[in-house]
């Protein structure tokens, strides 16, 4: 039981980690002209990405200085996503040595 909810949990990690690299790679691909930001269906997706990383992106905004219109907390959440998929293998790993 206690092994499943660990895969539940990193298996929710991990798509979290990919939308955040889909918004990023999305974002500047807008930025650099390489596609149309006026595209409804690809704008109205990157919108719904962005309203769902929004929250996330939130408290560390907070905390992070303004970097002159470089936005970090993309990168701040995916290396805090990469810390706990990594406490969470340790904690499966001590429960199936424990079992």
């Amino acid at each position: 039981m206690v092994l499943a909810l660990i895969g539940i949990a990193d298996l929710l990690l991990s798509v979290v980690m990919w939308m955040i690299i889909i918004q990023v790679v999305l974002s500047w691909l807008f930025v650099f002209n390489v596609l149309n930001a006026n595209s409804g269906g690809l704008r109205a997706f990157v919108l719904a990405l962005e309203r769902i990383s929004a929250p996330i992106y939130r408290p560390i905004r907070k905390i992070l200085p303004d970097f002159g219109g470089i936005d970090f907390s993309p990168l701040v959440v995916l290396i805090l996503i990469q810390v706990l998929k990594k406490l969470l293998a340790g904690v499966a790993l001590e429960y199936q040595m424990g079992v």
